[in-house]
């Protein structure tokens, strides 16, 4: 099975010294994820938590909502002509009486895609498949504070273990509304890094999380959200940038959206009903 890391020989170069050594770079290698035998999507993902990843993938395409839809998981043996396996081919195998969706390239294509076939198109996609819809009403149980949320990207920084030796590889977290972690993902992809999470979620049991946060490493594009919202997570913070269409989702579905979480700066883009905002600093 593919390692997490590999090492490369590299030129350093340092105020004009050149000298030669070994560097230690992130895994990267494809995925291949079959349902039922048959082909569904392939992405690029730093190798571990395959199972997870799957699973969380399918989450996020609302074909799973609980462990019990789930048969198994395997890696597919023989997924080179030789009979080698990769460990790069995994296949879903899904509970009796679970519906197989129907496998068309046009759900290929949407399933890979970082920003959807369209924004319209995407939206309607996650409004019509979502099995857990957020509680939008202004007095939700779900309550966090900020100072809560200010201390999250140091924590999700300190429990990446693999980032401090590569530098290299996205991450995302699960958080109680009271900062507890409770479980953190790390790969090449950001959405694999979710996936994994969720994925994991799923097998335990846990799904929907409803009471739980979602910290991602990076950009909050609109495939996260949309993940989030699957997988019933009603807030979702990054430390850099929302896209558009993120705020767009968020608005629609009552999802809590920050991004510029960086020490006691952020930025709310939606779903600020779950904050604990003073009424004067909420209406300014």
């Amino acid at each position: 099975m593919g390692r997490v890391t590999e090492r490369r020989r590299v030129i350093r170069i340092r105020d004009g010294a050149v000298s030669t050594r070994p560097d230690t770079l992130v895994a990267e290698e494809p995925l291949e994820i079959r349902l039922g035998g048959k082909p569904l999507a392939i992405t690029m993902r730093t190798p571990g938590d395959d199972f997870a990843l799957a699973a969380g993938f399918l989450v996020s395409e609302g074909v799973l909502a609980s462990a019990d839809e789930l048969a198994n998981i395997v890696y597919c043996a023989g997924a080179t002509e030789d009979g080698f396996n990769t460990y790069n081919v995994v296949d879903v195998r899904l509970a009796d009486g679970v519906p197989v969706p129907d496998i068309t390239l046009e759900r290929n294509v949407y399933t890979t895609s970082s920003c959807g076939l369209c924004g319209k198109a995407s939206l309607d996609a996650v409004r019509t498949t979502a099995r857990w819809p957020l509680d939008t009403s202004p007095d939700t149980p779900v309550r966090i504070e900020l100072a809560t949320l200010a201390a999250l990207p140091d924590r999700l920084r300190a429990a990446q273990r693999v980032f401090e030796r590569t530098g290299g590889l996205h991450a995302a977290a699960l958080f109680t509304t009271d900062g507890e972690l409770l479980d953190v993902r790390e790969d090449v992809g950001r959405h694999n890094a979710v996936d994994k999470v969720v994925g994991r979620a799923l097998q335990q049991g846990r799904l929907p999380l409803s009471s739980c946060v979602l910290m991602v490493s990076g950009r909050a594009s609109f495939e996260l959200a949309q993940k989030a919202v699957m997988a019933g997570i009603p807030v979702l913070a990054a430390v850099s940038a929302p896209s558009s269409l993120a705020v767009d989702l968020a608005a629609e579905t009552g999802l809590t959206l920050v991004g510029f979480l960086r020490g006691t700066s952020m930025n709310v883009y939606a779903g600020e009903h779950r904050l604990a905002l003073s009424a004067a600093a909420a209406s300014d």
